[in-house]
């Protein structure tokens, strides 16, 4: 009978010790990459630094015949 309490009181103590651990062992993300994308510019920014990249400039396109159908080509 007593060794049936003390198990059960160990088997609580293990339970209420993994869940108090629990948090310590959570991934944090402080080491996350974050991106944004902007009207002028796109950039990241991470643990190493951060980097900015301007988006391309609009690509000229023009309507041309083809075959009898009207094709949009852009260059």
């Amino acid at each position: 009978m007593r060794t049936i309490v003390s198990r059960t009181i160990l088997s609580s103590l293990c339970g209420v010790f993994v869940l108090a651990l629990t948090p310590f062992l959570a991934v944090s993300d402080a080491n996350a990459i974050v991106c944004a994308r902007g009207v002028v510019r796109a950039g990241c920014a991470g643990p190493a630094g951060a980097v900015v990249v301007r988006k391309p400039v609009a690509a000229a396109c023009r309507t041309v015949l083809v075959n009898g159908v009207w094709v949009r080509r852009c260059v």
